[in-house]
């Protein structure tokens, strides 16, 4: 009992050190002072001036836009280099999977200083295209990530089955295979459009002076002043990116109790 209690207050003040700081923001994004010391009331006023702030608009909607196009993007390239990898060979498959998983554990530093000096090389403006693709970059090891384990789920008969029945193989995989790894395409979608909107480090060093995105636009206000429409910004955009991992993990939830029905059913 002494050592249930001991690990429920270990992981309790584990979540106070990690939220704590984020419960405070909240807090005082609804404050009437400016102070981040002193309670004033409560207020709307920054959420609503924050409505009305062109440079944070224009912001989200470069966020969004990017955020969005690089996520059907990099999820119809993972899903196409999926499929492909899935058809070959266990080694060459191991070496590319392993060599995709790179970006993954690298740091989004070295990512962003990559990047940028490639699009140097090449001679190409840093602008809202190179932003574009270093988010495209970035998130295709991701969706990868989520799209290759519902194919090594998959009965390889399927597609066999679908071409003796008449199936050209392109029918055979629009008909029969992305359906069966739908959850997988749409988990990944989810997935790098919360990495994309959450970006910093990458952005910072690729979309150069004449772009900005949510995250550059909250450093570059930091460092002139706290300015309290910076605590509402951060609320909504903590409360958006929560509501999407949940909806991740309900789904992850959701299909992994649907393939444990599924087992009983196929031993029964």
């Amino acid at each position: 009992m002494i050592r249930k209690w001991l690990k429920n207050g270990y992981m309790t003040l584990i979540f106070l050190f990690l939220y704590a700081p984020v419960a405070v923001l909240i807090i005082f994004s609804f404050n009437a002072s400016k102070s981040r010391s002193v309670w004033g009331g409560f207020t709307l006023d920054w959420y609503r001036k924050l409505l009305e702030n062109d440079e944070i608009l224009s912001a989200l909607r470069v966020t969004l836009i990017v955020a969005l196009a690089s996520a059907l993007i990099a999820t119809f390239v993972a899903t196409i280099t999926c499929i492909g990898l899935d058809a070959m060979r266990r080694r060459p498959r191991t070496v590319i999977m392993n060599i995709s998983y790179i970006p993954i554990i690298n740091p989004d530093l070295v990512t962003g200083i990559s990047l940028m000096l490639l699009f140097f090389f090449i001679r190409m403006k840093t602008g809202f295209a190179t932003l574009l693709l270093a988010h495209i970059a970035f998130n295709i090891p991701y969706a990868i990530l989520s799209i290759a384990p519902k194919l090594r789920q998959l009965d390889r008969n399927i597609f066999e089955a679908a071409l003796d029945l008449g199936c050209r193989p392109a029918q055979a995989i629009r008909k029969v295979i992305l359906p069966e790894i739908r959850p997988g395409i749409v988990t990944a979608l989810i997935l790098t459009f919360t990495l994309s909107i959450d970006d910093f480090v990458i952005s910072y060093f690729t979309a150069g002076s004449q772009i900005s995105t949510l995250a550059i636009t909250i450093y570059s206000m930091a460092r002139k002043s706290v300015n309290p429409q910076i605590n509402a910004l951060s609320t909504l955009l903590f409360v958006s990116v929560l509501t999407l991992l949940l909806i991740i993990n309900a789904r992850s939830s959701r299909e992994a109790g649907n393939a444990k029905k599924t087992a009983r059913k196929t031993n029964a």
